[in-house]
């Protein structure tokens, strides 16, 4: 943890403060399961803010990475479908950004190879998530979950993009881009952009049924994921499960009272109130009541999402249209790159 928080320091030192007209924002998002509220709260309303703030903003539905642990074709291919009609209900506009998936532009995996082939064995098995995951994998992790920090370099460096969103669980993964393009520019000439990180400033959401870990899509405590597409009944029923302590009183202390803190920020997130705003509000109220609150406000929060998201997936050509018109455009930006990389590196 001690590195990790000295690699946040580093990479804080370059997050994008304003708009230059030169910078290049890449993010990227697993289909895999339902987006949550963790998705919501860290990553997709920064984004609708992004694209209203910048010139050039790419956004990937990254299916390649899903293929790490195993899907069946059928549920990958709606899983994809999936997160772009809930992108496009949160506020994720084609006008605005490049919406595209990440298999129809095959330069990501072809430079993933390269860089693949600069990057030694040591410097990925220092990965926390490449263990978690093997470990869970009964130490069989493929050969792709091991090597899929170096696709998210390609994907990063392929638009030679210039900041990257992030929380603090890929600061390790967006330093190891950042060493690729350094190493690439050292060995080739001065070719990448050496990517700076935005840091979230949105406090952790976590699970509901453990609020020791994060809000996550592979929860096998269902009842611990909050879908943004959820039903009211299932939204209510979720937060009534929540876990909490024998503490009547609201109040936030994540370090003594995680599950009531957690309640706190999920409600302070979907109200856009502050953590301070939140506590005073509900002074008097007993936990119990007040899951019955933040529920409400979650709902109310959501709904429109949850409606606008079902009737595009009632249309899935047009979803598919999208997803087509963002990947020309992607190709677009990538041809070019990866066609000089490849006179780069000697292929032509």
């Amino acid at each position: 943890m001690a590195a990790a928080r000295g690699v946040i320091r580093a990479l804080h030192r370059g997050t994008l403060t304003q708009n230059s007209g030169m910078d290049r924002i890449f993010s990227g998002i697993q289909p895999t399961g339902k987006l949550h509220l963790g998705n919501y709260c860290g990553a997709i309303q920064n984004w609708v803010r992004f694209q209203e703030e910048y010139n050039s903003v790419l956004y990937s539905i990254v299916d390649l990475h899903a293929l790490t642990v195993p899907r069946e074709p059928a549920v990958l291919r709606q899983s994809i479908l999936d997160t772009t009609a809930t992108l496009l209900a949160c506020g994720i506009n084609p006008e605005k950004c490049l919406l595209f998936q990440q298999s129809q532009v095959p330069e990501h995996a072809e430079l993933g190879w390269i860089l693949g082939c600069l990057t030694n064995m040591p410097r990925v098995q220092t990965f926390p998530q490449w263990k978690v995951k093997n470990a869970s994998q009964n130490y069989e992790g493929t050969v792709g979950l091991f090597t899929y920090p170096i696709l998210q370099a390609a994907d990063i460096l392929l638009y030679k993009s210039t900041h990257v969103p992030v929380g603090e669980d890929q600061v390790l993964h967006l330093e190891l881009t950042r060493d690729i393009a350094q190493h690439f520019n050292k060995k080739y000439g001065n070719f990448f952009p050496v990517p700076k990180a935005i840091l979230s400033t949105t406090k952790k959401v976590r699970s509901l049924r453990d609020p020791t870990a994060k809000m996550s899509k592979s929860d096998p405590q269902k009842l611990g994921t909050l879908n943004i597409t959820d039903s009211p009944e299932e939204i209510v029923l979720k937060f009534r499960k929540a876990v909490t302590d024998f503490t009547s009183e609201v109040t936030y202390d994540p370090d003594s009272r995680p599950g009531v803190s957690n309640l706190v920020t999920i409600h302070a997130a979907v109200t856009g109130l502050s953590i301070k705003e939140v506590v005073h509000q509900c002074v008097g109220l007993d936990t119990a009541h007040y899951k019955g609150i933040v529920a409400e406000a979650v709902i109310q929060k959501f709904a429109p999402i949850r409606n606008e998201s079902k009737r595009l997936l009632e249309d899935k050509s047009h979803l598919e249209k999208v997803l087509q018109a963002g990947a020309e455009k992607a190709k677009e930006l990538a041809s070019p790159v990866y066609q000089e990389i490849r006179r780069l590196v000697g292929f032509q």
